[in-house]
């Protein structure tokens, strides 16, 4: 595509940088959608659909830790041990008790 920009209005200049703005914008969700496209369709090929696909592979990567910790006031509120320390573990530990005396 090629034109001389001199040669349009500063309504055209300001039309046409707001299309382009707009295609930048838009410019990573419309490859997504393109490859979501062609994935779609191998899938198909294949026998499956898509959906299929990566339900089976988000059910084997999404491994869920067991609990390792309970709040000894309420033995509900568990953690794993990884990520951001629960308030009420950091608050146990503070008042006395060791990581051992929240074990489950």
């Amino acid at each position: 595509m090629s034109f001389e920009l001199e040669s349009l209005s500063l309504r055209e200049l300001k039309d046409l940088k707001q299309r382009v703005a707009r295609a930048i914008d838009t410019f990573e969700e419309r490859r997504k959608k393109e490859a979501i496209a062609e994935l779609d369709e191998k899938a198909r090929e294949l026998g499956y659909t898509l959906a299929e696909l990566t339900a089976t592979m988000s059910v084997r990567s999404a491994k869920k830790s067991a609990p390792k910790y309970a709040n000894p006031e309420k033995p509900s509120e568990t953690w794993t041990g990884r990520g951001r320390k629960p308030n009420w573990y950091t608050a146990a530990l503070a008042s006395g008790k060791s990581e051992s005396d929240l074990l489950i």
